[in-house]
């Protein structure tokens, strides 16, 4: 990560915390829950309570959906595959990171790297594969390119 320079982070420190919380609490406007939103959150939730988020993210995620209006079907909303490949992802980032990064500063790292665009799990995962109702409801392997960060690893 030394030298890794990365535009200043759309959240300050305080953001980042109350988005977590926010997300848990469901009280996060629909209209903020955006791409960079989901990985700040996920890297603070990481960062400060990691034990069993693989077991507890899918649920946060699900009573988050639904308590803006959102649904939890073969179509839409919670995506098991996608969520599980940008908590190892985001798991792995962290490991790497200096423990005295303050959030602001991960995020921003974060946000730099593939990751921040929303198009990379199509790196790993052709788009029929990928959108598939298998691996919005259950883990699906990847068939373009393996991910350096499997989740389990």
């Amino acid at each position: 990560m030394a030298g890794m320079t990365a535009e200043p982070s759309p959240y300050t420190n305080d953001d980042i915390a109350a988005l977590a919380e926010r997300l848990l609490d469901r009280t996060l406007p629909k209209e903020q829950w955006t791409h960079a939103a989901h990985l700040t959150a996920t890297l603070r939730l990481v960062r400060t309570r990691d034990t069993g988020l693989e077991r507890d993210l899918p649920g946060i995620i699900r009573a988050y959906n639904v308590s803006v209006g959102g649904v939890n079907d073969d179509q839409g909303g919670y995506h098991e595959t996608i969520t599980q490949a940008y908590l190892a992802a985001i798991r792995a980032f962290v490991a790497g990171l200096p423990d005295e990064t303050a959030d602001a500063e991960a995020a921003a790292r974060l946000l730099a790297t593939p990751m921040g665009d929303k198009a990379w799990p199509l790196t790993h995962w052709s788009r029929e594969r990928l959108f598939s109702v298998d691996a919005r409801r259950g883990w699906v392997d990847p068939d373009l390119k393996p991910l350096d960060h499997p989740p389990g690893e």
